[in-house]
């Protein structure tokens, strides 16, 4: 998990944007956890470059699992399928694509900017 405590990495926030690593520190089709503020998330980079941030959190079984999820796409839509019980969730949106007969949850996504290599996310605030 990458956080302001961790040797070598200092997050810094500026107007509501978190320095979190540099692109480079992103493997292409996985997932990594970072701490933001208290808030953990998942930040995920796709085979065609693209970040995308979301909460850690799976919220069908509210474990922090989802950046070690698997990273694919559904008809070219990015996505991670929770290590827990595998639902689909679009990683532009949040939306669970696969409730697989369960009330559908999403889960909630971040912005994610990009500026000379380096990746920065805003926490969005709590939908509830």
């Amino acid at each position: 998990m990458l956080d302001a405590t961790t040797p070598g990495r200092e997050i810094t926030t500026t107007d509501g944007w978190t320095r979190v690593c540099r692109v480079d520190d992103l493997l292409i089709e996985r997932g990594v956890a970072a701490l933001i503020d208290g808030t953990q998330i998942a930040l995920f980079r796709t085979f065609d470059g693209r970040i995308f941030a979301t909460d850690q959190i799976d919220p069908f079984s509210g474990a922090a699992v989802l950046s070690r999820g698997i990273v694919g796409d559904r008809a070219g839509v990015p996505t991670v399928a929770s290590p827990m019980y595998k639902q689909i969730f679009d990683l532009r949106t949040g939306v669970c694509l696969d409730t697989q007969g369960k009330e559908p949850l999403s889960v909630r996504v971040h912005p994610v900017a990009v500026t000379d290599g380096v990746v920065f996310v805003r926490i969005q605030g709590d939908p509830r």
